[in-house]
């Protein structure tokens, strides 16, 4: 359901800069790439995206200590709730909100 009637909803799937015959090469050297380097990609792809998260959050929050930052990161990951089931209400309580 478009949440603003009568406006298109635009897919940022969509939206790009590359021409159709780039993105035809690419998904040609992706489909020829070997399984072993496509799953290193995902990998390093994790890495980057928790690397971006957790320095987000010492920016948000400059006064806790690295162990800290990493419960913050593991609580917005999972989710509070999940959070507290796994790591118990006493850590759960010791982190800013």
């Amino acid at each position: 359901m478009n949440p603003r009637p009568g406006r298109r909803t635009i897919d940022p799937m969509e939206i790009s800069d590359t021409s159709p015959e780039a993105k035809g090469i690419i998904n040609r050297l992706y489909r020829q790439m070997p399984e072993g380097e496509k799953l290193l990609r995902v990998f390093y792809a994790c890495r980057t995206g928790r690397a971006l998260a957790l320095a987000g959050l010492a920016m948000r929050y400059p006064h806790v200590s690295e162990e800290q930052l990493q419960l913050l990161w593991k609580r917005q990951h999972l989710g509070a709730k999940l959070f507290t089931e796994v790591y118990g209400k006493r850590t759960a309580e010791k982190l800013p909100d």
